[in-house]
């Protein structure tokens, strides 16, 4: 026997990867298809009048940003001594 919630004609039984649902079935049924979606990875295209107009798949997780502390590391090739003079003329000594 199938689990259904009070009130739901059909149980969301997807057949293969990806499950047609009417457009408004989908607009009663969203936070429960996407609550599906993130669970399964199933996915779902959105038709009208049998139609595909959209479709709902699982996003990718957003790549871990760089901080911004240590991003130059490694991008000075050589510099001995950093606080002595640079050789050369200056506008200042003019």
């Amino acid at each position: 026997m199938s689990e259904r919630a009070p009130g739901r004609k059909k149980p969301i039984v997807p057949r293969a990867r990806e499950t047609a649902v009417a457009a408004a079935d989908f607009k009663a049924r969203c936070l429960e298809l996407m609550d599906k979606v993130s669970e399964t990875g199933v996915e779902y295209t959105i038709t009208k009048h049998g139609k595909p107009v959209a479709k709902l798949v699982p996003c990718s997780p957003a790549p871990k940003k760089k901080s911004f502390f240590g991003s130059m590391k490694g991008s000075v090739l050589k510099y001995d001594r950093p606080f002595d003079p640079i050789d050369g003329e200056y506008d200042i000594d003019r």
